[in-house]
């Protein structure tokens, strides 16, 4: 029986709460709010997500907006990635850093309009995030939406036939990396398609207080195809086959966006932000350490916190690893030595006081599997169009899709989460 008692004392809650306990949910801890790990199983949730769908609780992210005639300006000068390629409508996956390099938080920016833009950030960060923000945010006026606004993510090849019973909206239309507003389920709602998860998908951002209908709403239109809700567990075996980093594992205050591979989402050679002159130092001296990709190659999961070894002396730590329940192999993320973050070359990873070998291996693990091209067209008699070109569905999300690292680098370094084309 899944243990549903109240963790302890002082947590946030979202305002599905009781929603998870109903559904038998089991309850965990997590970055200060009380989060449903699983329901009916990780591994069991996990491939609901790759075979059909899943649907997140992920009001516990932040939203935070930044509104005027100098909104853009602060979020250039805040960000990593170039916001001028941003128009309305778009999502961009960037970073918040410190004047040495080290990320604040790895978020979403959305583009309203020209004078309208907001970050989601990361549950563990929003107080962080928010102060940052504050103390560098110039004129624009900065406004903490956190408490009223709430999300769900809908992720997997069932995603886009189970919104569209809900919503007018033309998804065919919205691509990866944009956004829609519109009504689902008759409420309005912010419609992004973006994920975590490595499938297509879509994240929606509705009033907090409308959250539990359209929690509802969706399960009941997706239940025929196979939708179920997923919690914190196999969201993270999810994005860790993906290849996405984690604030607080990949992530962090003394960590760079070029040790984590994600200098595709840097721009150091455009406009000035907060860290840039640091990472173009780091950029011409290299980084000391950088993070890989592993797979065992013998018995064992290597996990969070555990040594890596280069015949016999420590070159690294892992920060993610588990069983693949996709691949049905153990599979990690890990910081290593920079002369040896190569794909094929050899480590080992001290699991309970025995040495395992483990492959440095291109990430991602897991790429979302394509439709087939279709054939060329025959001839059309004269005057009849030619039917449109397939291809699937846009890509979503970060580095499902992605380059595992940016050109020219040869670490085998993962993508970026929620990575769009911005």
């Amino acid at each position: 029986m899944n243990d549903t008692s109240a963790p302890p004392a002082g947590l946030a809650r979202t305002p599905l709460s009781e929603q998870h306990r109903a559904l038998g949910a089991k309850l965990v801890e997590f970055g200060g709010w009380e989060m449903p790990l699983s329901y009916r199983g990780i591994v069991d949730e996990h491939r609901a997500v790759r075979a059909a769908a899943g649907l997140f609780d992920v009001s516990h992210m932040g939203e935070i907006e930044l509104i005027g005639p100098q909104a853009a300006a602060a979020c250039q000068r805040l960000t990593t990635n170039d916001v001028r390629r941003l128009g309305n409508g778009h999502v961009q996956y960037t970073l918040l850093c410190r004047e040495d390099g080290g990320i604040v938080d790895d978020v979403t920016l959305y583009r309203v309009d020209d004078q309208r833009y907001f970050f989601c950030v990361n549950a563990a960060n929003i107080a962080k995030g928010l102060a940052w923000i504050e103390e560098h945010a110039g004129a624009a006026a900065v406004v903490d939406r956190s408490a009223a606004t709430a999300s769900l993510a809908l992720q997997g090849p069932a995603a886009a036939d189970i919104l569209a019973r809900l919503t007018s909206l033309p998804l065919s239309d919205l691509r990866s990396f944009r956004f829609a507003r519109g009504e689902v389920a008759g409420m309005p709602a912010f419609v992004s398609r973006t994920g975590y998860t490595g499938e297509d998908g879509f994240e929606l951002y509705v009033d907090a207080a409308r959250v539990v209908d359209l929690w509802g709403a969706l399960l009941g239109a997706g239940a025929p195809v196979g939708l179920e809700p997923v919690g914190l567990g196999a969201r993270d075996t999810l994005r860790l086959e993906a290849g996405f980093p984690l604030y607080g594992h990949e992530l962090d205050d003394q960590t760079s966006p070029l040790a984590a591979g994600l200098q595709r989402w840097v721009r150091l050679d455009g406009e000035d932000f907060i860290g840039r002159a640091a990472l173009r130092r780091e950029r011409e001296q290299g980084s000391p350490r950088r993070l890989v990709g592993l797979e065992m190659r013998g018995p064992g999961i290597a996990r969070r916190g555990y040594r890596v070894s280069f015949e016999g002396a420590a070159v690294g730590i892992v920060t993610s690893g588990t069983m693949s329940p996709t691949l049905g192999r153990a599979v990690a993320l890990a910081y290593v030595s920079a002369a040896l973050a190569n794909p094929g070359t050899m480590l080992a990873v001290d699991v309970r006081g025995r040495s395992i070998p483990a492959e440095i291996v291109a990430t991602p693990f897991y790429r979302r599997p394509r439709p087939a091209e279709p054939a060329a067209p025959e001839a059309q008699p004269e005057g009849e169009a030619a039917p449109a070109p397939g291809g699937g569905e846009p890509r979503v999300g970060a580095a499902a899709d992605a380059p595992a690292a940016a050109a020219g680098d040869t670490a085998a370094a993962p993508g970026a989460p929620r990575e769009g084309e911005s």
